[in-house]
């Protein structure tokens, strides 16, 4: 399980490589990680990737001021990719859940290995409508 230092080491990560970008679509062959439905992943094709931050274990990525979510749960993870593959993913196939592909052809997957399936992407236009962001209480690691 990515404890918050992992998670916070992903913000940067993301943040030196994913900030700037534009995401040229998004592919959900894991149906199941979505847990809303309004605005959909496809509405983030063609915008720009303007942040990354933290809240507690969840990754936000701002994209235009819309907000990729995610909780990668016990057996989640991001794997970043300089290069993604042609290939289309199956539905329901293999462990990649969601894969994000930027317009200068990098991206990355959320993959999920272990039978549970916990992993959680939400797309929302605030944050705050992320039900486990909303009960948040004092961050741990803000000044």
């Amino acid at each position: 399980m990515p404890e918050l230092p992992e998670v916070e080491s992903l913000v940067v990560f993301l943040r030196e490589h994913v900030v700037g970008r534009v995401v040229a679509r998004v592919d959900v062959p894991g149906i199941h990680v979505l847990k809303t439905y309004d605005p959909p992943p496809t509405a983030l094709a063609g915008l720009e990737v303007t942040g990354a931050t933290r809240h507690g274990k969840f990754l936000d990525l701002d994209v235009s001021g819309v907000h990729l979510i995610t909780h990668l749960s016990r057996a989640g993870w991001l794997h970043w990719r300089d290069k993604l593959p042609d290939t289309l993913l199956k539905p329901g196939k293999g462990p990649i859940a969601l894969r994000v592909h930027l317009a200068n052809r990098a991206g990355f997957d959320l993959t999920e290995q272990g039978t549970q399936k916990r992993l959680a992407v939400y797309v929302v236009r605030d944050a705050e409508e992320v039900p486990g962001i909303a009960r948040l209480g004092p961050d741990t690691l803000a000044d």
